[in-house]
């Protein structure tokens, strides 16, 4: 989730996160607790993690229930592959009012501005600065088309087309998928700040020492929900491994796409209303592949690759020798490299583009890859969630709403602040249900 604010001007606002913090650092003196029962959350992304943290720290019996061997869902590291450790997803905070941004602040964690410059991949040419401002996605009243069709209404030739696709990337989306009308919208309602930071450790690592270490004892793993029932009083969870859990509340963080499929049967089954909002958000293919390299022979952000529309210098706010060069693929081109054979073909792919853009530097100083292909995550199937064209503008609110007062929905699509495609905008829903279901909102 690379420079999201990047050509769409920000609005510098108070961050609703840091007002979340702040009620966070109350709740121990809010008496009585309304809520005193028992909890199950299902999904470990930062949502999920973050609202078992909230809820252990109020004393509510609370237990996670992670389809795969460990949390962190879309956030994730590597080590071994360069000599600092890799984000493997989320990387970047972007802004710094909110959750994140106050852990960052009041700890010890180290981030560093990413403000480097831009270099476009146009016409078989290298250039500092595009022919025409693309900037034209930004305004009132845009109609409800995708970024490929406003660009062509607007004059732009194909030969931007992998311009815009990089922006659309941007958004986790095809350039032919993602709203204007909506993401301008959503954009209205940005509260976290401007600026984009690197982590000189990881993403993964600040959210997972911050909460995940403190709710180990909580999660259990290789837990696969296929059905929950909340026909009565307690909502009954079944897992495929055979594990059945009750609870009075139960609270659901999995991606927007694992909801869109049948694999989690409900009964009754969800309203007509939930499952057609559900539907509405719209999850790409997304895959990052991080390829090593004996010198720095590229730009720090190269946007406008045919085969990968975006790549970025990973090594900014990092403590390293080694150059490694993160091609970000997003929408039709993730799937199209996700259809390739194997690995190896993935890099071949994208290693000829770079040597056609390099003259032949990439395959000269080719050292080592590291795929990271999120599509092919059977409990992610994809990058971060966005809004397509003919979302409606209630359409995140119906999703997100609480069933019964028995199920309720977190994770980064639920997000209603314009945050929804961010670690800390996952966070923040957790904070809202958990506040919901404590009934302290």
């Amino acid at each position: 989730m690379k420079s999201r604010r990047s050509f769409v001007k920000s609005l510098g606002l108070l961050g609703v996160g840091s007002l979340f913090l702040s009620s966070c650092k109350k709740l121990g003196l809010l008496r009585p607790k309304r809520f005193k029962g028992k909890v199950v959350v299902i999904g470990g992304g930062a949502a999920g993690v973050y609202a078992t943290y909230l809820f252990k720290q109020q004393g509510i019996d609370v237990t996670l229930l992670e389809a795969s061997d460990t949390i962190g869902g879309r956030l994730g590291k590597l080590l071994g592959f360069a000599d600092y450790p890799i984000d493997l997803g989320a990387q970047w905070m972007h802004g710094r009012s909110s959750i994140v941004g106050e852990i960052v602040a009041n700890g010890n964690v180290q981030v560093t501005i990413d403000d480097t410059e831009y270099s476009y991949w146009f016409q078989n040419q290298m250039l500092t600065s595009l022919p025409k401002d693309i900037s034209i996605f930004e305004g009132e009243d845009l109609p409800d088309v995708s970024f490929a069709q406003y660009a062509t209404d607007k004059g732009f030739s194909s030969d931007y087309q992998p311009i815009v696709e990089s922006l659309a990337g941007d958004y986790g989306a095809d350039a032919n998928d993602l709203s204007v009308k909506m993401m301008n919208l959503e954009e209205l309602n940005w509260s976290s700040g401007d600026g984009d930071y690197k982590f000189k450790e990881t993403y993964f690592d600040t959210i997972i020492s911050n909460f995940g270490n403190q709710i180990a004892s909580l999660v259990k793993t290789q837990s696969i929900v296929n059905k929950i029932d909340y026909t009565q009083d307690q909502v009954t969870v079944s897992c495929a491994n055979g594990q059945v859990y009750t609870a009075d509340k139960v609270l659901i963080t999995v991606p927007i796409t694992v909801l869109q499929s049948a694999d989690i049967q409900f009964n009754p089954i969800l309203p007509i209303s939930k499952t057609i909002a559900f539907s509405k958000i719209g999850m790409g293919p997304g895959m990052k592949v991080f390829l090593k390299f004996t010198s720095k022979f590229f730009a720090d952000n190269i946007y406008g690759g045919s085969v990968c529309a975006a790549y970025f210098n990973d090594d900014i706010g990092k403590v390293t020798n080694d150059f490694v060069l993160i091609a970000f693929v997003m929408g039709d081109q993730a799937a199209s490299l996700s259809a390739l054979p194997n690995d190896t073909a993935i890099v071949s792919a994208l290693m000829a583009e770079l040597d056609l853009m390099y003259n032949g530097l990439a395959t000269s100083n080719f050292v080592d890859a590291f795929v990271q292909d999120y599509s092919k995550k059977p409990f992610i199937r994809g990058a971060y969630s966005y809004s397509k064209i003919g979302i409606e503008e209630t359409s995140r609110t119906t999703a997100s709403q609480s069933i019964d007062n028995k199920l309720f929905f977190a994770g980064e699509a639920m997000n209603l602040n314009g945050h929804h495609q961010t670690v800390h905008g996952a966070i923040e829903t957790g904070f809202r249900e958990f506040s919901n279901i404590m009934e302290l909102s």
